[in-house]
């Protein structure tokens, strides 16, 4: 797996850590899996977007480059980017990954939620 140094961060990025965002050990490996079979960016961007069934939905999409006032977090082999409207409801968020067939896949565990619905999807503040 293969992070950036801060020395080649992209310009108008800024350097975030893990007290924003982390990812587990096998959340970071299911990341570098993705992004080596898509092929769609080498680097996932990790967004809140208002509705869900409670309100504020996460959204996981992997992008070729930040946009400016972007930060970006080195977390278990992966660079996560988040926009800085998103970061304010993210801050402490750890991302996780189940591979069991039931309840299997990413799951987000956001010390700001006062409440999510059953799928993990959407929360509200």
């Amino acid at each position: 797996m293969s992070i950036s140094t801060s020395s080649n961060i992209p310009q108008g990025i800024r350097l975030g850590n893990e007290n924003l965002i982390k990812l587990t050990k096998i959340a970071g490996e299911k990341i570098f899996s993705l992004i080596q079979r898509e092929k769609k960016g080498t680097y996932l961007r990790v967004a809140i977007t208002g509705g869900g069934c409670n309100g504020l939905s996460y959204k996981m999409v992997f992008v070729k480059d930040p946009k400016g006032g972007d930060i970006m977090v080195q977390t278990s082999g992966a660079n996560v980017i988040v926009d800085s409207k998103s970061a304010l409801y993210l801050k402490g968020t750890q991302l996780d990954y189940s591979s069991e067939l039931i309840s299997g896949g990413f799951k987000f565990k956001n010390p700001n939620a006062k409440s999510s619905c059953s799928c993990g999807e959407s929360f509200s503040l």
